[in-house]
């Protein structure tokens, strides 16, 4: 449904404006590669063992998820 009309909207911006969102999306993505490289030497000295929070987070939520699906009565 979404993604039927999504063709038909692009006339909505003007080609000023997309070319200015094409070119900040460059840049911001281009700025955020750059300042990871910077960092990423921080990264293994203050993060270490951050994967396995990440993982008890995804899996609380998806228990969060069962319960809820498996008590929800429709």
């Amino acid at each position: 449904m979404f993604f039927s009309n999504l063709g038909k909207n692009i006339k909505m911006f003007s080609q000023g404006q997309l070319l200015f969102a094409v070119i900040f999306v460059i840049g911001f993505v281009t700025l955020m590669v750059f300042s990871y490289r910077k960092d990423s030497k921080n990264h293994n000295l203050h993060y270490r063992g951050s994967i396995k929070i990440f993982f008890a987070f995804i899996l609380v939520i998806g228990i969060l998820f069962l319960i809820k699906f498996f008590t929800q009565s429709s």
